[in-house]
């Protein structure tokens, strides 16, 4: 996950057209173009699906580690401003592209894309086939890379992808979450229409696994007073700061060597407070709740993958953004875990809840960005749980 680039103030570090060499750790070698600053950077190699919303994927915290492939040919046509950010600056370790705009062309735009990358540090590559990347990666699982405008020895370069880390076993969430709690300070109207159940709004305590700008969005819109808390926060500190909610955020990496979350998220389903899980904080709450955890082939990222809500028989088109999923082997085996939504194009799970405590979890993203909104209403859901535990504690 490193990125290396020139520190002498005098020495360029970037130029755009310079020769780059993309590596993979099987071998494969793909030359290009250099997209953003010169250097080298190493990472898991993936694929987004998204036909737009790079922005939001360059800065969304879930990225840490891995280099992403844009499947969409053209990118950077409309720039980059300071709106559609998913946290203060590029999270990706690399970015990879087909043909590259240098050129932005929208009113909202503040700057060109290429601009932005090497000002931050993130090294790209440009004009290489990504459509034979992404093929070899479905075929052959996402690999570990490095992409260099340093160095044309290719054995060389491979060697790098190969003693970079594996994302097994790899605990990001403790490198990307906050230093110290803070309070999300968002004021925006509600965009969820009845979302806000009578009695006002409540009071969320939510873990920073690498959580995106859009969810405290989202739940401010949904009447939520939010606290924001880092990833090894115990569970004892969250209770006693007496939550009507505890949210438990996307992030990177493996989920299982997070066993600080998975014992606090423990802890707090014992006091019978209400749970929200999305991404890896889905993740943990499986594996609180005695499932395991695999990883896949190649992941799912993109904003255009179908989803079946189990319960209403509806497909959602949802925006995901990982690497890891839940065994489904464990909804056979317990009986008080309930499978609420799966992936339409490859069965894996989606989405659970608990019979008897107040606990819902989703693999995929409801607050999108980018993405589609079809899923907007389980933040209302989870609203609407604290309502009801609430109601019940006053009781």
């Amino acid at each position: 996950m490193s990125r290396e680039a020139p520190d002498h103030p005098d020495q360029p570090v970037s130029r755009p057209g310079q020769r780059t060499i993309l590596a993979l750790e099987d071998g494969t070698i793909f030359d290009g173009r250099s997209f953003g600053r010169a250097g080298e950077a190493t990472g898991e190699v993936v694929f987004n699906t998204a036909l737009s919303g790079y922005q939001e994927v360059l800065t969304d915290p879930s990225y840490a580690g891995q280099i992403v492939t844009m499947t969409y040919p053209h990118i950077g046509n409309y720039g980059v401003n300071r709106e559609d950010v998913e946290s203060s600056r590029p999270q990706v370790a690399g970015f990879i592209v087909r043909e590259a705009s240098t050129r932005a062309s929208s009113w909202r735009a503040s700057g060109e894309l290429h601009r932005y990358l090497d000002e931050n540090g993130i090294v790209g590559i440009s004009e290489i086939d990504t459509r034979a990347l992404t093929r070899h990666l479905r075929t052959h699982g996402a690999k570990r890379g490095v992409i260099s405008t340093l160095s044309d020895d290719r054995d060389a370069l491979v060697c790098r992808a190969r003693a970079s880390r594996s994302m097994v076993g790899l605990d990001l969430a403790r490198e990307v979450t906050c230093d110290r709690p803070y309070r999300v300070e968002e004021p925006i109207a509600s965009v969820l229409q009845g979302a806000i159940p009578e009695g006002g709004h409540y009071k969320v305590v939510a873990y920073d696994f690498g959580m995106k700008r859009n969810i405290a969005r989202m739940l401010a819109a949904s009447g939520c007073d939010v606290t924001v808390v880092p990833a090894t926060t115990s569970g004892p500190d969250v209770l006693a700061l007496e939550p009507d909610g505890v949210f438990l955020s996307n992030g990177p990496g493996d989920p299982e060597p997070c066993t600080y979350a998975i014992e606090a998220s423990r802890r707090i389903m014992d006091a019978r407070v209400p749970l929200f899980g999305i991404c890896l904080g889905h993740q943990i709450l499986g594996l609180a709740c005695g499932a395991r955890t695999f990883k896949l082939k190649f992941g799912h990222r993109g904003a255009n993958h179908p989803v079946k809500n189990l319960k209403s028989g509806h497909v959602e088109v949802t925006s995901q953004n990982h690497g890891f999923s839940v065994d489904p082997s464990a909804f056979q085996s317990r009986p008080d875990l309930v499978l609420t939504h799966v992936n339409l194009n490859d069965g894996t799970v989606e989405g659970f809840r608990h019979r008897d405590l107040p606990l819902v979890s989703v693999q995929y993203h409801p607050e999108a960005s980018p993405g589609p909104h079809d899923s907007h209403y389980l933040f209302g859901e989870f609203v609407e749980m604290m309502a009801a535990h609430r109601k019940a504690r006053v009781s």
